[in-house]
């Protein structure tokens, strides 16, 4: 045996008995200021209110719930504190055997209280000598009482210490420990100090880096490495030897890992915002509605959400790229596609900067659809029995009411066309005849049936959409079409599981029929004209590049304050809304704003990208065809109205030119009689912007003074 050796042992030995000895006398101290203090009974009292220790929740510290994205990956975290348990198999060797030669030497010998730490912590004050157990019970059970420095709180802490060591082993009590205390730079347990100041996992740390880590509970700021890395490593090297003495590493390791020079290098935890702030959110958002607070923020929770990360990344660059190209940086876009064959929600756009304007213009903003709306007053009227064939007078303006006149957008005159046709162009005249005859409570519950949640009242003036619906609502609404008359509510969260593992929450599908598959694919086929020549987002059919049936309906408000393109395909149900945060005309290059150079650009980028190879697919198909009443079974207004206050309906010609916000003319000559439903002869447009007009219409147009029963009005430039 060697001098040192031998001096080691001798020294070890003599403090054995010393500590021992002193030790023993020590707690006989303790133990008689405790009851001389008592009077009584006054430390009996202090054991009476104490917190329910017994269960193994009572150790539980605030854990992170963590978010994950569809294809597993990690979105965000919600914490109040920086900290991710792990188990002791996840923590490097080095590590637990640094954590005890430096902060409890005999904890494998002591059962929760060491008498020796009592002594100490007598000659201090009470300002430490507490053992690994005892600062668990600290941080735990007693954090209310942490920062009491009373005897009251020792013998509190002391008595649960030694109980909490009959209820867990060892490993169990470390293992804790190590998942709760403060490393510093707001860094709760090993694997959150890991990944703070080595960017790595906790059970890659290497001697010399468990040991910097292991010295810092004591003082986190003083010993911090990434601000005083000098002091840092006299304490790793305080460790080091601690080890050693210990006999846990051998002089030869312990000298290399001393010399090893203290290099960092940081990292961070995902934090509450992630990578898609708006949805992650919503999320939350989501979870508080059946959770508290400290739950989400601090238990642990495991949510698996739809968002696709893909079809996300699509979402933002289309979104981008479009909004930089208008160049106005006012200028706001939010986007949701939902898959209609489920109801997950795979990309959400909630504005363009999260970090200057954090309210989710997709899911919290309630903005007026304008002809989007058109879509449910069409499924209402097909569900109901009419004919996309029948033709409805679409001439501008329509009396729809004694007090209630209507125009189309730019004042122009369809002509008597099909109701087919009407949606194409967006005739406001045409379908507030529609509405009227199928009936406003109709189209109201239609809507709702099809997954708009905001509350609809039955006027005839919801048809230009004069009620504001959140972005996310108008692709729910729309997945019911593309699904086969199938609704399901929008879904974000597939499954959430305890900080355990066990499953609290899992997603049923439970789609409900709103109309017959037949219903849907003669809504289709009406759809379908927006986006081919001559509807209002004819610009899709010479741009879409996917081979995917496509269909959809845009939308325009008042002075173009709110301009909308909701569109379906087989795989994708979105809804695009383009406006200001603060209501106000869009402007774009100079000009008012429209859909063909907002939203549909927007849309059919995002479409081109989300779906590029992906095979083609069909919309469902009924195995019949929808039934419908006979054409004369509807009654129309402008056949009333029109005839007694003109008496011009049968045979009139109507010719209008007018200039438009772009600068450039429109003329619209459009000829009537029985025998010439439908026909319509347009003139020219010239200028250098296509605005469609006539049989390319992008039609809207000027709503009314009054609506109908209370309703609101609806304002020129509704398309």
């Amino acid at each position: 045996m060697s001098i040192r050796t031998r001096r080691a042992h001798r020294h070890a030995s003599t403090h054995a008995v010393g500590f021992g000895v002193a030790g023993f006398f020590g707690f006989l101290a303790l133990l008689t200021l405790a009851l001389f203090m008592s009077l009584g009974g006054v430390v009996s009292n202090w054991l009476q209110d104490l917190p329910d220790y017994t269960s193994a929740k009572a150790y539980l510290v605030s854990e992170p719930t963590t978010v994950y994205a569809s294809d597993g990956s990690v979105i965000a975290e919600y914490y109040i504190q920086n900290r991710r348990s792990v188990d002791s198999s996840e923590i490097s060797d080095y590590a637990l055997k640094a954590i005890v030669d430096t902060e409890d030497v005999r904890f494998y010998q002591h059962h929760g209280v060491d008498p020796q730490g009592i002594l100490r912590a007598v000659a201090v004050q009470l300002g430490g000598g507490s053992t690994i157990t005892q600062q668990l019970v600290r941080n735990t059970v007693l954090s209310d009482e942490q920062f009491d420095m009373t005897l009251k709180r020792k013998v509190r802490e002391a008595y649960i210490a030694i109980q909490m060591e009959k209820m867990f082993t060892k490993k169990q009590i470390l293992n804790m420990y190590l998942n709760t205390i403060f490393f510093g730079h707001s860094a709760y347990g090993i694997e959150a100090a890991s990944i703070t100041y080595f960017n790595k996992h906790a059970k890659d740390l290497t001697l010399a880096e468990a040991a910097t880590l292991c010295g810092l509970p004591q003082s986190p700021s003083v010993y911090d490495p990434l601000k005083n890395p000098e002091a840092a490593k006299k304490r790793r090297n305080i460790v080091l030897e601690r080890m050693y003495a210990a006999g846990d590493i051998t002089r030869k390791q312990c000298d290399a890992a001393k010399k090893e020079e203290l290099v960092t290098n940081e990292g961070t935890m995902e934090d509450s915002e992630g990578k898609y702030p708006y949805f992650t959110d919503y999320v939350k958002t989501l979870l508080l509605k059946d959770f508290d607070q400290d739950t989400v923020m601090q238990g642990g929770l495991k949510v698996y959400t739809t968002i696709d990360p893909t079809v996300q990344a699509a979402a933002q660059d289309s979104v981008r790229k479009n909004l930089d190209s208008i160049g106005n940086d006012q200028l706001q876009a939010a986007l949701v596609a939902i898959d209609p064959s489920t109801g997950y929600i795979k990309a959400m756009i909630g504005g363009r900067d999260y970090e200057s304007n954090k309210f989710n213009l997709a899911t919290q903003a309630e903005r007026q659809p304008g002809s989007s709306f058109k879509t449910y007053t069409l499924c209402a009227a097909l569900n109901a029995g009419m004919n996309p064939q029948i033709y409805i007078n679409c001439n501008s303006p329509l009396q729809a009411s004694p007090t209630w006149k209507v125009n189309n957008f730019g004042h122009t005159s369809y002509g008597t066309i099909t109701l087919a046709k009407a949606f194409a162009l967006s005739s406001n005249t045409g379908f507030v005849q529609v509405i009227q005859a199928v009936g406003a409570d109709k189209v109201s519950q239609m809507a709702t049936d099809m997954g708009v949640d905001v509350d609809i009242p039955a006027y005839d003036s919801i048809t230009l959409g004069t009620i504001g619906i959140p972005v996310i609502q108008m692709a729910e609404g729309y997945s019911t079409i593309a699904s086969g008359g199938y609704h399901r509510d929008a879904v974000a969260i597939t499954k959430i599981e305890d900080r355990n593992g066990n499953v609290v929450y899992k997603h049923k599908d439970k789609p409900k029929q709103v109309f017959s598959t037949a219903v849907a694919d003669a809504a289709i086929d009406v759809m379908k004209g927006v986006t081919q020549a001559g509807g209002t987002a004819s610009v899709i059919s010479q741009t879409l590049k996917v081979d995917q049936p496509v269909a959809g309906k845009t939308g325009t408000t008042e002075n173009a304050r709110d301009l909308w393109y909701c569109g379906i395909t087989p795989q994708l149900s979105v809804a695009v809304w383009c406006g200001y945060t603060t209501e106000g005309t869009v402007m774009v290059h100079g000009a008012s704003g429209h859909p063909y150079n907002t939203t549909v650009p927007i849309y059919v980028d995002f479409i081109n990208s989300a779906l590029s190879g992906v095979a083609r697919a069909e919309f469902p198909k009924a195995d019949g065809t929808a039934t419908y009443k006979s054409n004369s079974s509807w009654k129309f207004t402008a056949t009333k109205y029109v005839s007694e206050k003109t008496d011009q309906y049968r045979s009139y010609t109507n010719e209008q030119t007018n200039t438009n916000s772009n600068g450039y003319t429109d003329t619209t000559t459009t000829t009537n009689s029985p025998q010439s439903y439908g026909t319509n002869t347009t003139g020219t447009t010239t200028g250098t912007t296509t605005q469609e007009t006539g049989a390319g219409a992008g039609a809207a147009g000027t709503g009314g003074t009054e609506a109908p029963a209370g309703g609101e009005a609806a304002g020129d430039g509704t398309r």
